[in-house]
């Protein structure tokens, strides 16, 4: 009788009264918080969306074929969590936090809680830390800063996903945690990038949130705030995290799914009201944190798909206006061979050159003004036969700077040959290198340096630095003297 222990515990039980379409109605969860957890019969996760007079709006994570009108509900007393720490990194998970990669359980005990506030002004710093993306296009014309959040946009199949999955794969060996939400996408695709990230090691630092399009709409809104939470975990710890959202477009619409389906009224293009709120809350959660907080940082790359190229249309507006910039990817450019296919006119970095090495900014300073000048060129040229020979250099030029931009699948570039290849473009070394070959006068030039010029290659990344110009202008001269076009390796490769 000495080791009896009365011990009352009460728990608030509330009794389903609609049930249908991923969404429940409860009656009897008088003191349920918005965004609480619950359990129903079944043991599938819901959370609390909709607090009414009568009842309660509560969306469903799971299966919810077998939960029936009549059946109990009963509150967790906590507000929606995810696991988070190091035991995911090189785990498939759903936005529960379960794996889904049959590796066996994760081994983490911690969790943090799928909404967070954002860092105020005085937790954050300005961005001034590059996140090199080893892609030419975008480190010199639209750089990305670490806590910098950077929309790629672009009609379907232009490649918006293959430019975040080589950013991923450049972050090895740069201390940089990645995480990657497939959103909506098929399961095939995201085992596709499972394999490709695990072809390049780029799993160890890696974890991929799937909800895939055969899951409920309330998981496809959920994994972006539980993917940020699982970043956040990290970030506060003082480490540097990128987080790629693919794509916000399947969430937006899943949001949409999920408010109509709770009663709530429809605004523009059927979205509800609050679907600004939706993204800019979880943006603006990204952060390059103050040295007080630790340094840590939160990078986004939110993808957005249009249809047929219109970013004035709601959502897309939307989110360019949350973000610090936007990576435009143009469908007529890609089908014509330019791969990256990125519009130089509407893309734009808002950190710009705090956001890059200042090599890479001296370096890089007029190819902007000089494809743009070419693209105008290019058109009047057509209608016209007699050019002038001012007006057919800048053509020769800009054909050869859009050749250099184009760069093959999983092929990242590091910097201080970005440095190098724009240095030998602006200084008039490719102009005499037939379009065709400009590919293996690349290739050539990377092999060169690597080989013989080490120590001025490191110097570049080190110091920040051209170490000496008018001494790399003696060894791309040397080197484009030796270099035969009839003769380089593979002059078909692209």
């Amino acid at each position: 009788m000495r080791q009896f222990q009365n011990d009352e515990h009460i728990q608030e039980i509330g009794t389903v009264t609609y049930i249908g379409d991923g969404i429940a109605r409860a009656i009897g969860l008088d003191n349920v918080m918005s965004g609480e957890m619950v359990e129903f019969a079944n043991g599938s996760i819901g959370m609390v969306q909709n607090l009414e007079a009568d009842d309660v709006g509560i969306i469903i994570f799971g299966e919810y074929i077998n939960i029936h009108e009549g059946d109990l509900v009963r509150r967790l007393d906590r507000i929606m969590e995810v696991p988070v720490g190091t035991a995911l990194l090189g785990r498939v998970v759903n936005p529960l936090g379960e794996p889904v990669d049959g590796l066996g359980e994760l081994g983490t005990n911690k969790t943090r809680p799928v909404e967070a506030e954002a860092p105020g002004i005085m937790d954050r710093q300005s961005v001034a830390e590059p996140l090199q993306t080893g892609i030419k296009a975008i480190d010199a014309l639209v750089p990305i800063g670490r806590g910098q959040r950077e929309l790629i946009i672009g009609d379907r199949k232009t490649g918006k996903t293959t430019l975040a999955i080589d950013t991923i794969i450049n972050q090895q060996g740069k201390d940089v945690i990645c995480i990657y939400v497939a959103i909506g996408q098929k399961e095939s695709t995201v085992k596709n990038i499972v394999n490709t990230l695990e072809q390049h090691n780029a799993m160890d630092y890696t974890v991929i949130m799937t909800a895939s399009a055969s899951q409920p709409a309330p998981l496809l809104y959920l994994a972006p705030y539980a993917a940020t939470a699982i970043g956040e975990e990290f970030m506060y710890n003082g480490k540097h995290v990128l987080v790629i959202y693919d794509d916000l477009s399947k969430q937006a619409a899943a949001y949409r799914e999920m408010s109509l389906l709770l009663k709530r009224p429809p605004g523009r293009e059927a979205y509800p009201g609050d679907v600004f709120y939706l993204h800019s809350r979880l943006l603006e959660r990204s952060a390059k944190l103050s040295e007080k907080m630790g340094g840590g940082s939160l990078t986004s790359l939110p993808i957005v798909e249009t249809q047929a190229g219109d970013i004035s249309a709601y959502i897309p507006t939307n989110v360019i206006s949350i973000t610090d910039g936007q990576i435009f990817l143009e469908s007529d450019l890609f089908y014509s061979g330019v791969r990256p296919a990125i519009n130089a006119g509407l893309s734009v970095s808002r950190v710009g050159g705090s956001a890059q090495i200042k090599p890479m900014k001296k370096v890089s300073g007029t190819l902007r003004i000089d494809l743009a000048s070419y693209r105008e060129l290019e058109a009047f040229s057509q209608f016209g036969s007699d050019l002038d020979q001012q007006t057919q250099q800048k053509l020769n030029r800009g054909r050869r700077t859009v050749e250099v931009l184009k760069q093959p699948l999983h092929k990242p570039v590091h910097v201080a040959h970005q440095v190098i290849i724009f240095f030998a473009l602006t200084h008039g070394f490719l102009d005499s290198v037939p379009v065709d070959k400009i590919k293996d006068y690349e290739r050539e030039l990377y092999q060169h340096m690597t080989d013989q010029y080490d120590v001025f290659l490191k110097e570049i990344v080190v110091k920040q630095v051209i170490p000496d110009e008018e001494y790399l202008i003696k060894i791309l001269t040397d080197f484009s003297q030796q270099f035969n076009p009839s003769t380089s390796r593979g002059s078909n490769a692209k």
